[in-house]
């Protein structure tokens, strides 16, 4: 019984052992710290409240534009980082080893080796809303960030090619930053070359809704007479605009313009009627020529056919005539050949009865003399 006992409280014990030894210690959960320029973000973890970020618009990534994270993890393990509408970097721009708008990737993994710590940056170039994913040991954690636009680098013009004389016409101007980011809020002035045309307003902001964002919408008024309407754009505030090129970006475009052909209606309506006037009088000449023509032709086509008529009634002719000749020439011959052959016909009866009369005068004349050798006389 003390030996079963004995093998009972071994057993138990060896168990124990055994889960001790199979349970590791806790992995320490990961922590991430997020910073701007050295201020802390607490809320970038929601999509509704993500990290404001200036584009990097001098075309270097620095402490001002980039969110700092700092992930305290295990020692020894790895972080893992992917971006969306961002753009993550392992440090930020130096004159030694510098770090522009086109550094960078949409993924990296960080191996602390001794340390625990893993730091990265994250940039942004556009104004969407971009996520950061960082994963350790299981835990995964997801930042947003969002950036701001830059100054207007650029105007585009969408403007009518041409419109009749005072005519109200549209044109839109919008502007974006070096980017392509449209750029709301910010005041455009509208410019007219030589009094061609007459704004209805001079200034516009550019529009801050989903349907207007980054657009400011001009309405000019043609003028009664000219010929084009010549129309510049350009910021009201030169502080709104970038004020020189940066290497490495699109060039700067502030001073755009519409040209916009000015059309006389009622000069373009005289001149058509004029050409369509001209258009039917040579048309009415040219169809009187045609009916010439065609008249002549079936006139030439007529006479044509009389004369072929003649022709052919003449050639018809004298070939009857031919026939007829032919015919009487055939039958004279033929008369002329049945009364040879009646003269033939006669002179060979008349022969053979001369013939038969000789041949019957000589047979009476030996009948007569030989009585018992009688020969029979020819009919």
């Amino acid at each position: 019984m003390n030996s079963f006992k004995k093998i009972a409280l071994a057993m138990v014990a060896a168990m124990t052992l055994g889960t001790i030894v199979a349970t590791p210690a806790s992995a320490a959960v990961m922590t991430v710290a997020v910073d701007l320029a050295g201020t802390a973000n607490t809320t970038a973890s929601a999509i509704a409240t993500p990290a404001a970020l200036p584009v990097p618009a001098d075309n270097t990534v620095d402490a001002a534009d980039a969110l700092k994270f700092v992930a305290t993890v295990d020692v020894g393990t790895s972080v893992s980082v992917s971006a969306t509408n961002a753009t993550i970097v392992s440090a930020l721009h130096t004159t030694a080893a510098p770090v522009s708008a086109t550094s960078g990737s949409s993924s990296l993994t960080i191996a602390t080796g001794t340390g625990t710590t893993a730091t990265f940056y994250v940039y942004t170039k556009t104004t969407a809303i971009g996520s950061v994913v960082i994963t350790n040991q299981g835990t995964t954690l997801t930042y947003y960030v969002q950036g701001t636009a830059g100054k207007i680098n650029t105007l585009t013009v969408s403007a009518p090619t041409a419109g009749a004389a005072g005519t109200k016409q549209d044109i839109s101007v919008t502007a974006t930053d070096t980017f392509g980011n449209k750029v709301s809020a910010k005041s455009i002035t509208a410019t007219v070359f030589a009094s061609t045309a007459v704004m209805d307003t001079a200034t516009v902001t550019t529009g801050a809704t989903l349907s207007d964002f980054g657009v400011a919408k001009f309405v000019a008024t043609l003028p009664a007479t000219g010929t084009r309407s010549l129309i510049t754009f350009s910021p009201t505030t030169s502080s709104d605009a970038t004020t020189a090129d940066v290497v490495g970006l699109p060039a700067r475009a502030l001073a755009p313009f519409a040209e916009i052909t000015v059309r006389d209606l009622v000069a373009e309506l005289a001149a058509e009627k004029v050409a369509k006037d001209a258009a039917i009088a040579a048309k009415a000449v040219a169809d009187k020529a045609l009916a010439d023509a065609l008249a002549k032709a079936t006139a030439d086509a007529a006479a044509a056919k009389v004369a072929a008529d003649a022709a052919l009634a003449a050639a018809v002719k004298v070939e009857a005539d031919k026939a007829a000749v032919a015919a009487k020439v055939a039958a004279d011959a033929l008369v002329a050949k049945d009364a040879q052959i009646a003269k033939l016909t006669a002179d060979n009866a008349a022969a053979l009865k001369s013939i038969k009369d000789a041949f019957n005068k000589l047979a009476r004349q030996w009948n007569a003399k030989n009585p018992k050798a009688k020969v029979t006389l020819v009919k």
